[in-house]
Formats: C-alpha cells, sequence, structure tokens
C-alpha cells in the first residue's frame, strides 16, 4: 500500500440525527482504517447556511403539523427519477461548491449518508466534472428512487433483505453490499447487562422498559407510552429517554410523577449503549439508527409512534423479520408490551431474530468496502478476524 493514506469525503445532511450519525460513525471507521477524513454537511456548507435552517425548519413543520403532506410528498418522491424535472432541481443542489471542495480536498473516494449529496455527486460524474468513486450507506431499511442515482459506485445498505429490493430496481448486483447501518464505535462491544443495570440502579432480576423517540423526541408518542409505561400492573421499572426536548422531558416527568423512582425520565444522553444494555424491550418509533441500534444489541422492540414515509417502511422490515412487534393505539401498546414481557420465551424469539439481522461492525464493513473496493488500497487496522470478534462480542 502506498505510504500517503487515502482521502475520504463523507458527505451528510442535518435532516433528523441518524444521517450525521451514520456520517460521524464512518468517519471514526475510516480514520481507524488509516484514511485522512472530511465530514460536510451538505446544506449547510455547499449550498448555504439560512437554506440549511429554514429549510430543516419547513421539514420539522411538515412532520408536526401536516403529516399527511410529508407523506404524500415522500409517495410522490417515490415515483420519480432522482434527475426529474420535478424534484426542483434537488438532484443538483451545491454541485457549484462541491466541485469546489474535490479540487482543494482531492478526495480518493466520497461517501454520502444522504441522498441529496450523492444526487449532487452523481450530477458532477455525469457531466464528466470528476472521476472520484462515489457510495451512497443507506440510513434507513427501505429502498426509496430519491436514494437511487445514475452515477453510484457503491450501494451499501442495511440488512441483506435490502439488497434484492435495489437490484429489483436496476441497481446491478455487484453494486449493492450489505454492510448494516455505521453506528459508534460502542455497539461493537461487548455490553454486561449485569453491569449496565448496576451502573443504572436497576433491579439486576427486574424488567425493564426503555422508551425513545430518536434525538428529537417530540417527533414520537412519548407522552401516550409514557402513561402506558406508568398505568402497567407490571412490577416494571421504565427508562423514558426526551431527547434535545427540553420541553417534552419536563411533561414526561409531570405524567409520570406519581410513578415514583420505577420510572425515571432523561433528556439527552450518549448512554444509549448502556441504557439497551439494561432492557429488556424498547418502546421506540422506528426510525433507522434507533432500529440499527436495537439491532446491534439484539434488543426486542415494539414500534410505536412512527412517521409517514421511511419510518413506517421501516417498522415493516423489521416487524416482518421478526425482531419488532407494533401498536398503533396506546391500548394496543399497553397489550402488545405485557404481552411481550409475560408470556414465556417472547423476548428471546424476538432477540433472536434480531440477532439474525445484526451486521458484524457495521461502519467498519463500509469503510474496509469504500478502501477495497473503491480506491484499491488495504485498511491497516482492522481485519477479518477483528470483523469476527466484533460479531461475537455484541
Amino acid at each position: 500500500m502506498s505510504a500517503i493514506a487515502p482521502r475520504a469525503l463523507v458527505l451528510s445532511a442535518s435532516y433528523g440525527s441518524g444521517h450525521n450519525a451514520a456520517a460521524r460513525a464512518l468517519e471514526s471507521a475510516l480514520q481507524s482504517a488509516g484514511a485522512q477524513t472530511r465530514v460536510v454537511d451538505h446544506f449547510r456548507e455547499l449550498v448555504h447556511p439560512a437554506f440549511d435552517q429554514w429549510s430543516r425548519r419547513l421539514f420539522n413543520f411538515l412532520l408536526y403539523a401536516v403529516p399527511v403532506l410529508w407523506a404524500l410528498g415522500y409517495w410522490i418522491g417515490d415515483q420519480l427519477p432522482a434527475s426529474s424535472d420535478f424534484v426542483l432541481g434537488m438532484g443538483s443542489l451545491g454541485t457549484a461548491r462541491l466541485r469546489s471542495l474535490l479540487e482543494s480536498f482531492r478526495p480518493d473516494v466520497v461517501v454520502s449518508t444522504h441522498p441529496t449529496p450523492a444526487g449532487a455527486m452523481s450530477y458532477l460524474r455525469r457531466k464528466g466534472l470528476t472521476r472520484v468513486p462515489h457510495a451512497l450507506v443507506y440510513t434507513d431499511f427501505t429502498v426509496h428512487r430519491q436514494w437511487l442515482h445514475p452515477v453510484v459506485d457503491l450501494y451499501c445498505v442495511p440488512a441483506e433483505g435490502i439488497r434484492p429490493l435495489l437490484i429489483a430496481r436496476g441497481v446491478p448486483p455487484e453494486r449493492v453490499l450489505a454492510t448494516g447501518l455505521p453506528l459508534r464505535p460502542e455497539f461493537d462491544e461487548v455490553a454486561d447487562s449485569a453491569a449496565a443495570r448496576k451502573a443504572l440502579g436497576l433491579d439486576p432480576d427486574g424488567l425493564v422498559v426503555l422508551a425513545m423517540a430518536g434525538a428529537f423526541g417530540w417527533t414520537g408518542r412519548l407522552p401516550e407510552a409514557a402513561r402506558v409505561l406508568c398505568d402497567l400492573p407490571l412490577p416494571l421499572e421504565a427508562i423514558i429517554v426526551a431527547g434535545r426536548d427540553e420541553r417534552l422531558a419536563g411533561r414526561l416527568r409531570e405524567i409520570t410523577r406519581d410513578a415514583g423512582p420505577r420510572v425515571r425520565v432523561l433528556g439527552y444522553t450518549p448512554e444509549i449503549r448502556q441504557l439497551m444494555a439494561a432492557a429488556n424491550l424498547l418502546v421506540t418509533k422506528a426510525g433507522g439508527a434507533s432500529l440499527a441500534e436495537a439491532i446491534a444489541c439484539e434488543l426486542p422492540v415494539v414500534s410505536f409512534g412512527s412517521l409517514s414515509g421511511p419510518e413506517k417502511r421501516n417498522e415493516r422490515f423489521v416487524v416482518k423479520a421478526g425482531g419488532a412487534l407494533r401498536a398503533r393505539s396506546a391500548g394496543e401498546l399497553a397489550s402488545v408490551v405485557t404481552n411481550a414481557l409475560v408470556e414465556p420465551g417472547a423476548l428471546k424469539v424476538l432477540s433472536q431474530r434480531m440477532g439474525e439481522l445484526r451486521p458484524p461492525a457495521a461502519a467498519h464493513a463500509v469503510a474496509r468496502a469504500l478502501l477495497e473496493r473503491l480506491v484499491g488500497t488495504q485498511s491497516r487496522a482492522f481485519s477479518p478476524s477483528d470483523a469476527e470478534r466484533a460479531a461475537r462480542g455484541g
């Protein structure tokens, strides 16, 4: 291998938290494999900070106030090619600054964790303005047409079951690799449930339910979930994670006040791996990153409050795979959670199904594919034996 470290450019976007989380996980894995990296937020740095701010406000408004419009827009987008004139130029957004960045940083490979920068890279490739190899990392357990671009050298998908869906849409099989969804390094490590419970002050032998709705808890139905967990006639402890929404955290503490110490509410916490290690069951909306984390922990899931669009499709995927259950209403949530916790062997079966979906060391698998398939180098710090150890340990 050349003594010069390969350069990897990672393109992301701040819509939700999953795209950036995957980008940072890839950054870490690429650096451990000997690459120089740079992570760029496409909308903020390559389009304009004002566009980033106002487009995210519009995105959040649609999710909160008119989810039907969001669902309709998502469906329409799936009917149109990414290069269609009807997508209002999103496929070429930010190309001028991206071209300048490519000339200044001179990457050996580019990887996108969001479809818009992937479209910009594809546009530059089609126009002959760059020849840099390009990969696209999926952050949901579904296939959407806006994630399919004319010039992508490698698609990295979160599960083997997603591969045939891309191939059916015309992507050559050799360009689709089931790597898993890149996660923070701690999700590749062994987690001791007993130690996690001791650190959190939880009953070592009791039932523990974790409830969350991503980094921005307001997008889920945590107040309903909190009421259900407080009212269940079961000897359980519950931890509810409100994320970065301090107002929601205050509301949840008010809802759970009479439950005493057996139900606790947290704000944002980086200790999700520890919380998942301590839990028997996770109640969450089906965000791609949250599901990938639960899969890495082999933690059974009850999907509740999933948003229309990719989350509903994520939910269908993991329920069909047998690793999750679905609840549409608060009453159904109470029934599903109760049955999962008290029915003999139910949690074990769900956990086994999640384990069957679990890829070994996803971030490293993507990094190796980028460097070995697209750059042609051999990664220095991650070997097949490392992947095997990670698979046994998580």
